[in-house]
């Protein structure tokens, strides 16, 4: 297999997708793009490494519980009442990411562009966490008690010879580069400390830097890679925000590629899940079945916030609906071949127009095995549904 889609690790905090759905698109869409490419589900990635993880686990009756496990809870009250995912999940401090992890950094530290080296950092004499600098009180125990501290840290050089974020790096087609968020990850120091303290992460111990864990700045890097190796693909390709990606590229111009596996960025935009009651009126119009509906709002709008990658508007659903049912209503019982090799190859290449052409949009439907991302049923029911 070639490439794989595989969503940007989510936070795990206080939330689930019944409530935040739009918490969910990165991971519909990977689910979409990866069903009509034909490959096997990819695995849903979860960002854990966070201070917020720290004080909430320390806080709760589960510090009495082992980190992961606390974790794994969390996740898996994310998806209920639905099942969990058929691959399964990953986090960015899971054993596997942790080995890959530091592979990757001893290599950087042959070449150089990753380096140990004394720095200066704020730091809280109470509880000795790092601070940001102009950082009034600790965010992690309180204090106001900082200091100027020197200690050893892993930090991170940027290239000199290319730019933070390329062409490349993008998974897109040429017209729809995104300019402005290359312009602005690259807004960035030359040398990034990327070692932090954290209760949770990759331990950096084996680098000499006990107390200390990977940035998951770069772990969510070396999530996505990670799931990779395991899919044995060429091309790991992560769907994530334009703002998500601005975060985190300079962190990740040294841990998006390894071992003949390279990983790009699919941006996608915020879809206005909170308006999609406001649907209700365009759904009785059209006798829709509940099943499409679901498709519509959990398949077909994670695909078109590809498309729309500054935004779908409110005052665009009730449109986009009408779009989708008459893609249902002339989806062909056979799909034609020819037409299935050419949505895939723009899929591959990081195109969107087929999702305009009604036509297109009724072959993907109708695709041997074709299933949306939260299984909701197979093309010919739904095809029925819309009849």
């Amino acid at each position: 297999m070639h490439l794989l889609f595989l969503n940007g690790p989510v936070q795990n905090g206080p939330f689930t997708f019944h409530t935040k759905p739009g918490k969910a698109v990165g991971i519909r869409l990977a689910a979409a793009l990866n069903a009509i490419l034909g490959s096997p589900p990819a695995p849903h990635l979860w960002n854990t490494v966070t201070l917020d993880g720290d004080l909430r686990h320390r806080s709760t009756e589960g510090t009495t519980v082992p980190r992961p496990a606390f974790e794994a809870l969390l996740i898996a009250d994310k998806y209920a009442p639905e099942p969990t995912p058929p691959a399964g999940t990953m986090t960015d401090a899971d054993p596997a990411v942790a080995s890959l992890a530091l592979e990757m950094i001893e290599d950087n530290l042959r070449a150089g562009t990753v380096l140990v080296s004394r720095e200066t950092v704020p730091t809280c004499r109470a509880c000795d966490h790092m601070t940001g600098r102009g950082t009034p009180a600790c965010a992690a125990c309180g204090s106001t008690d900082i200091q100027e501290r020197t200690a050893r840290h892993l930090v991170a050089k940027l290239a000199e010879d290319r730019p933070v974020l390329d062409r490349t790096d993008i998974h897109s087609s040429h017209r729809a580069q995104p300019k402005h968020l290359r312009n602005t990850a690259a807004n960035t120091p030359s040398r990034l400390i990327i070692s932090r303290t954290r209760d949770h992460g990759i331990d950096l111990a084996p680098l000499s830097l006990p107390g200390l864990v990977l940035d998951p700045r770069v772990g969510v890097h070396t999530t996505v890679l990670a799931a990779a190796r395991r899919h044995q693909v060429d091309t790991a390709v992560m769907t994530i925000t334009e703002n998500a990606a601005n975060h985190i590229a300079a962190h990740g111009q040294h841990f998006r590629e390894h071992q003949g596996t390279r990983l790009k960025y699919a941006l996608h935009g915020h879809l206005p899940y909170g308006h999609t009651a406001d649907l209700q009126a365009v759904y009785r119009a059209y006798r829709a079945a509940s099943i499409t509906q679901q498709t519509f709002e959990t398949w077909f709008l994670p695909l078109f916030s590809l498309k729309e990658k500054s935004g779908t508007r409110p005052e665009q659903l009730p449109q986009l609906f009408k779009h989708f049912m008459r893609a249902c209503l002339s989806s062909p019982s056979t799909p034609d071949p020819s037409e299935v090799t050419a949505i895939r190859e723009a899929v591959a290449e990081g195109r969107t127009d087929w999702l305009t052409s009604r036509r297109l949009l009724g072959t993907v439907l109708a695709i041997p095995g074709w299933h949306g991302p939260t299984e909701a049923g197979e093309p010919d029911t739904i095809r029925s549904a819309a009849l």
